[in-house]
């Protein structure tokens, strides 16, 4: 056998961590590892003293090398269609080689080769506003036109904006990382990028079929996306929240972090302002970031014809009112002067014609990249 079911094996057994995987494969074959961490050899003077620390943990990997042996990992893998690369092996990404949080093994679907290429991350929050993912899938499409990478993990929000943003492009190929097993999509809403994205780009997840998306994984994949990145751009963010844990690992690695302004009063915002009044180099359009790149994408120029009816009077000064922040019917009656039959009117014709969409009492312009998300 290969030693693709004993790496999954590895990475498949309950309670392994990163930093235990990488332990028990230094200078150790996969099988050398395998019978190591599951009884057969005697384990490394660390390996016992975790064993002695966590009580019956070297009971239950033995079980579970009986329950489910290299021979299941690596049956479960190729019907999945998941790859597995270890450090050794050559395809593993030259950008991960040295990190100091570098996965011992990948699980992969797609071709790793896309990484050649320049690489742009788009993150931000889950509970994105419609004009951060607007921004967000902007970034993407025009990034992607432009022959870079971008590089997202697949969450709701931002992450699927951008990625639904690259695949728009007829070049586009994406990379996610992911924090759960590749044979199950997650959120199950992402279903279509998600195989999109293995088909035109790459997948790639440190966990082997199977593994469940537990709130502990998310942030450790935040690592590996950040190595992966030559830029990072935060599109949306709050105070706190897996973003900024990804900002943190992408400054450890001295990768450019970009984030888009947003309104002072916006809490989707307030991560990114902050970074942006802590000198972070911010991002308005996609030319920023492909001069933080060193290319100078200004005369490259992607026009997108906006079928929209244009907006008249009043419906102009309702839209301009909008566009950097929502508003409410009342603040819009203060701003415009406009009486409240007028404004009604205007919005119901806006929301028609797609400029104007209504969210619990608040208004806010629709990009025209939002019908990408």
């Amino acid at each position: 056998m290969s030693a693709d079911g004993y790496l999954a094996a590895l990475a498949g057994l309950q309670l392994m961590n990163p930093n235990r995987l990488r332990h028990v494969l230094h200078n150790r074959t996969a099988v050398e590892a395998f019978d190591m961490a599951t009884g057969v050899a005697d384990p490394s003077p660390v390996l016992a003293t975790i064993f002695r620390k966590n009580e019956g943990l070297a009971r239950l990997w033995r079980q579970q090398r009986a329950d489910h042996p290299p021979d299941f990992w690596a049956a479960t893998c190729a019907g999945a269609d998941v790859q597995v690369v270890g450090e050794s092996d050559a395809c593993y990404p030259a950008q991960l080689r040295g990190d100091p949080g570098a996965p011992a093994v990948l699980f992969v679907r797609g071709d790793l080769s896309v990484l050649d290429a320049r690489r742009v991350g788009i993150i931000g929050t889950r509970n994105a506003t419609q004009q951060g993912r607007a921004t967000a899938a902007r970034f993407g499409a025009e990034l992607a036109d432009a022959g870079i990478v971008v590089v997202s993990g697949l969450a709701r929000g931002i992450d699927a904006a951008a990625h639904r943003g690259a695949l728009h492009a007829p070049t586009g190929r994406p990379v996610g990382i992911v924090g759960n097993g590749l044979d199950t999509p997650y959120p199950k809403q992402n279903t279509d990028i998600w195989n999109e994205v293995a088909e035109r780009g790459v997948l790639i997840s440190e966990w082997p079929p199977g593994t469940r998306p537990d709130a502990f994984r998310f942030p450790l994949r935040n690592r590996i996306l950040a190595a992966l990145c030559e830029v990072l751009v935060v599109v949306e963010s709050r105070e706190k929240g897996g973003s900024l844990i990804t900002v943190h690992e992408a400054i450890n690695r001295s990768v450019v972090v970009m984030a888009v302004p947003g309104a002072v009063n916006s809490r989707a915002s307030a991560g990114t302002n902050a970074l942006i009044a802590d000198g972070v180099q911010p991002a308005l359009e996609t030319a920023d970031i492909l001069m933080a790149l060193g290319l100078d994408g200004r005369r490259a120029g992607r026009q997108r014809f906006d079928a929209r009816p244009q907006p008249s009077e009043p419906q102009a000064d309702i839209v301009a009112a909008c566009r950097n922040e929502p508003r409410t019917l009342d603040s819009l009656l203060l701003i415009t002067g406009l009486a409240l039959g007028d404004v009604a009117l205007a919005l119901a014709r806006l929301e028609r014609d797609g400029w104007i969409i209504e969210n619990g009492g608040w208004f806010e312009v629709v990009d025209e990249w939002a019908d990408l998300t």
